[in-house]
C-alpha cells in the first residue's frame, strides 16, 4: 500500500500543478493527457453524486433538480491514519482547511457560480478538491456534468451537445479510466454512460460499469445479468451500488452507517448474495484505487518523458526572462561582473579555509583514497590459483624456461588496473564537494539574492566548468595509472633476483648445476611469484597514493580557483544590451512570473525525484 500511496499521491501532485498551469485537458495539453485519471460519467439523476459520496463516506456534494454539476470536480482522496480528523482543501483556497463538509458543499456551489454565474450554464474549468480522511482509499476522481437529452428552461439550446463535448474531451483520452454510472431501473442498452463509453472504448478495457439504485427496481426484477457481465460484457467487473434513500438524506444519515446498510443489503439479498463480496461503494473504491495504481505504473515511462519536456520548457522560459536594472550596457555588465566577483570571493574562502568545506577535499585524500586502495582485491588476484592460471595462459603451449616474464607482466597489469577505480572515485568525490561549495557560495552571497536569474546562470556556468575540470582530471589520473602499466620499473625485479642468488651462492659455493630440478607450478614457486608482484604493486601504490591527490588538486581545485567563471565572462561580454538586462531585471510582474515558473519547475523536479524513489518498487 505504501507504493500505491506514493504513486497516486505523485499523480495528485502533478495534476494539481497542471491545474495551476491551466493544463487541465484542453487541446494540446499533453502532460495532463499523459496522467491516468478516473472520469465519472452518467446521465442526470443516475446516482453519480451518491456514488461519489459513498466512496468518500461524506455528504459533501450540492444537490438539486436538473443540472447540478456544472464544472468538472477533480476530487483527490488521501487516506490518513486512523483517528486523524477529516478535512478538505480547495486549490483555489489553499490556505483554508474545511472540517465542516456542509461548508464544502457550499464552497463548491459558490466556486461554480463564480465562473458560470447563477445560471444553468456549464464551464470546463475544473474545481480541484482534496479530501483527507482515514475512511477513504487513495484515489483521484473527476466528476463530470450529467449527460442529458433535452435542454430545460434557462439553459442554452446547445447545452446537450456542450455537456457531451465536455465529457468526451476527458473520456476520449487513452489514459482516462471511465466510471460509467447507470441506474438499475433503466435499460442498460439505453444508458447514456454506456453509450458514450462504448463509442470511445469499444473494447471495454478502460471502462468500469456501476449499477445504482438496485433497491429501487420493480418487484420481480433484478440486475444479476448485468452485474455478471452477461448482458453487456466489460473487461472489468461490474459493481452494484445501493444509494441512500431520500429519507436517509433528509435525516442526514451518516455515510458510514449508509455503507453498513449497503453491505447488509447485499449480504442478505437472495438475488445478489453470491456477488456480495464484489458489490458496494467500498469495494468499488478499492477496485479503482488498485487499477489506477496499476495504470500509473504502466504509464510511468511516458509520464517521465513529458515531465522532462515540461522541465526543459520551464528551464528555457526561466533562462529567457530578464530583469534590467541599469540604463546602459556598460553599467549592466559592471553589475553582473561585480556579482560574479562577490560569488568568487566566497567560493575561494570555502576552499582556502575562511569558510567550512575545503577541509572535506583533504578528507578524500587522507581517508577515502587510502581506504579504497586497501580494499582492492590483490589477495584474490595474486592467490596461487590465479597466479597459476595467469602464468599458464601467458605461457601458451610452451611453458617458460626460467622466469615467467609474460605471466609477471600480465599479473602486474591486471593488478595496476584496479587502481583506476579509487582514482576516478577520488575525482568524483572532489567534484561533488566543489559542486556543493558552489551551491553554498551562491546561497551565501548576499548581493546575488536579488537576482535569481543571475544566480541560476552562475551556478550553471560554474557547474559546467566543474564538469570540464572533472573530465580533465579523470583523463589525467587514468593516464597516470596507464603509465604505470606501460613501462615497468625493471630495476625493482633486478634487485629482487640478485639478493636471493647472492645469499644462495654464499651458502653453497660449490653450486654449479645450471639446471636444478624445479617444478615451475609448485605452490612455493607460485606463492613466490605472487609475493614478488605484490611487492611491485605496493611500490606503485605508494607512488599513486601521493600522485593522485596532486593531479586532482591541479586539475580540479586549482582550476576552480583560477578559472571557474572564465567561460561565463566570455559569454556575458558577447551579449547585447537587452540580453544583459535580462539577467538583472527586477520588474515586479516579471519577478512574480519567475517565482511561479520556479515553483512549478521545483514541483516537477520533486515529482521526478518521487518517481525515482517509488515508481519501480515492487
Amino acid at each position: 500500500m505504501a507504493t500505491m500511496t506514493s504513486l497516486i499521491g505523485l499523480i495528485n501532485k502533478i495534476q494539481r500543478a497542471c491545474t495551476v498551469l491551466g493544463d487541465h485537458g484542453g487541446e494540446g495539453m499533453s502532460l495532463w493527457e499523459a496522467l491516468p485519471t478516473v472520469a465519472v460519467v452518467g446521465g442526470q439523476s443516475s446516482g453519480k453524486s451518491s456514488v461519489l459520496e459513498s466512496v468518500v463516506g461524506r455528504d459533501f456534494l450540492p444537490r438539486g433538480s436538473g443540472i447540478v454539476t456544472r464544472r468538472p470536480l477533480v476530487l483527490q482522496l488521501h487516506k490518513t491514519d486512523d483517528g486523524q480528523q477529516e478535512y478538505a482543501e480547495f486549490l483555489h483556497a489553499s490556505r483554508k482547511r474545511f472540517t465542516d463538509f456542509a461548508a464544502v458543499r457550499q464552497e463548491i456551489s459558490d466556486e461554480t457560480d463564480r465562473i458560470t454565474g447563477k445560471t444553468k450554464a456549464i464551464s470546463n474549468v475544473p474545481i480541484q478538491l482534496s479530501i483527507y480522511s482515514p475512511n477513504v482509499v487513495n484515489l483521484t476522481l473527476i466528476d463530470l456534468p450529467g449527460l442529458t437529452k433535452v435542454a430545460v428552461e434557462g439553459q442554452s439550446d446547445t447545452i446537450v451537445q456542450d455537456i457531451e463535448n465536455m465529457v468526451r474531451s476527458y473520456v476520449e483520452k487513452p489514459n482516462c479510466i471511465i466510471l460509467a454510472i447507470s441506474p438499475a431501473n433503466q435499460d442498460i442498452a439505453t444508458s447514456d454512460a454506456i453509450k458514450i463509453a462504448r463509442e470511445v472504448d469499444p473494447s471495454g478495457e478502460r471502462t468500469f460499469g456501476v449499477v445504482t439504485k438496485l433497491d429501487l427496481m420493480d418487484k420481480g426484477t433484478n440486475a444479476v445479468e448485468v452485474l455478471e457481465g452477461r448482458q453487456y460484457k466489460l473487461q472489468h467487473p461490474w459493481v452494484g451500488i445501493v444509494n441512500r434513500s431520500q429519507a436517509d438524506i433528509n435525516k442526514n444519515v451518516d455515510m458510514i452507517v449508509a455503507r453498513k446498510k449497503e453491505r447488509e443489503y447485499f449480504e442478505t439479498s437472495p438475488e445478489y448474495g453470491h456477488l456480495a463480496h464484489k458489490m458496494g461503494a467500498e469495494y468499488l473504491a478499492k477496485l479503482l484505487s488498485e487499477h489506477l495504481e496499476y495504470v500509473i505504473r504502466m504509464k510511468i515511462p511516458s509520464i517521465i518523458a513529458l515531465i522532462n519536456k515540461a522541465i526543459d520548457e520551464l528551464n528555457a522560459e526561466l533562462d529567457r526572462i530578464g530583469r534590467p536594472i541599469a540604463v546602459d550596457s556598460g553599467a549592466k555588465l559592471y553589475t553582473i561582473l561585480q556579482m560574479c566577483r562577490a560569488f568568487d570571493k566566497v567560493f575561494k574562502e570555502h576552499l582556502d579555509g575562511g569558510r567550512p568545506g575545503g577541509d572535506r577535499i583533504y578528507g578524500v585524500f587522507d581517508h577515502q583514497l587510502p581506504a579504497a586502495l586497501k580494499k582492492l582485491p590483490f589477495n584474490r588476484h595474486l592467490s596461487s590459483k590465479n597466479v597459476e592460471k595467469v602464468v599458464m595462459e601467458a605461457d601458451g603451449y610452451q611453458p617458460h624456461l626460467i622466469a615467467p616474464e609474460q605471466g609477471y607482466r600480465r599479473l602486474i597489469e591486471g593488478s595496476i588496473g584496479y587502481f583506476k577505480g579509487p582514482a576516478e572515485a577520488s575525482v568524483d568525490a572532489v567534484h561533488l564537494i566543489l559542486k556543493e561549495l558552489v551551491r553554498k557560495s551562491i546561497a551565501a552571497t548576499e548581493e546575488l539574492k536579488r537576482f535569481p536569474t543571475l544566480q541560476a546562470d552562475i551556478a550553471a556556468a560554474a557547474n559546467d566548468a566543474l564538469e570540464r575540470f572533472r573530465d580533465e582530471s579523470r583523463r589525467t589520473v587514468t593516464r597516470m595509472v596507464d603509465m604505470e602499466s606501460a613501462y615497468l620499473t625493471v630495476e625493482f625485479f633486478r634487485k629482487m633476483h640478485l639478493e636471493p642468488e647472492k645469499n644462495a651462492d654464499q651458502k653453497n659455493p660449490s653450486r654449479n648445476n645450471p639446471n636444478p630440478p624445479v617444478d615451475s607450478y609448485t605452490d612455493t614457486h607460485l606463492s613466490k611469484i605472487g609475493s614478488n608482484v605484490n611487492g611491485y604493486i605496493n611500490m606503485v601504490l605508494d607512488t599513486l597514493k601521493n600522485s593522485i591527490p596532486k593531479a586532482v588538486v591541479h586539475c580540479q581545485v586549482r582550476e576552480a580557483k583560477r578559472s571557474l567563471l572564465n567561460h561565463f565572462y566570455v559569454q556575458v561580454g558577447r551579449r547585447e544590451k537587452d540580453q544583459l538586462g535580462a539577467l538583472l531585471d527586477e520588474d515586479p510582474a516579471l519577478m512574480e512570473k519567475r517565482a511561479q515558473l520556479a515553483k512549478r519547475l521545483e514541483l516537477y523536479k520533486q515529482a521526478m525525484d518521487d518517481i525515482d524513489s517509488v515508481a519501480w518498487n515492487k
